[in-house]
């Protein structure tokens, strides 16, 4: 299986702009730039690749969760995964220096322990963390 997406850009890095489509078209032509990167606050204007990378990481967790609960018996009533990248100044530009997953999930007759060993399975064994494994990753999960 292969997905794509494309990025198109003009002009130079701080003043220049760009759009990004996938595949699906779910993304069609999205803009994006450094002002919507770096400089917009509330991250309503446009996109940018850390939020993709964050909307990736938290559905491919929450997939992997999931089939990981149905192995071991249990289907959650629900999965809600917040994923928060973290990009900070670096030598050369700038770094992802951090990813948190937060998850919250109902599923009925799982014990503590049970939710615990599985969740951390699912973190490591999630596509996207494993493409993401020079990244630290930590995993906040609650079991409502």
């Amino acid at each position: 299986m292969i997905r794509t997406a494309q990025a198109h850009w003009a002009g130079n890095g701080q003043q220049g702009e760009g759009t990004l489509t996938t595949q699906s078209k779910v993304l069609n032509s999205q803009p994006y730039s450094f002002k919507l990167r770096f400089e917009n606050a509330d991250g309503q204007s446009g996109t940018n690749p850390e939020e993709l990378i964050a909307a990736a990481h938290s559905g491919c967790f929450s997939m992997a969760l999931a089939f990981a609960l149905g192995a071991a018996g249990f289907t959650a009533d629900s999965i809600d995964t917040e994923a928060s990248v973290k990009l900070d100044p670096a030598e050369g530009g700038f770094a992802i220096s951090g990813i948190t997953l937060k998850l919250s999930a109902k599923i009925p007759g799982i014990s503590q322990e049970q939710f615990d060993a599985i969740a951390a399975g699912a973190k490591a064994n999630c596509p996207i963390s494993k493409a993401l494994s020079s990244v630290p990753i930590t995993l906040e999960a609650t079991l409502a």
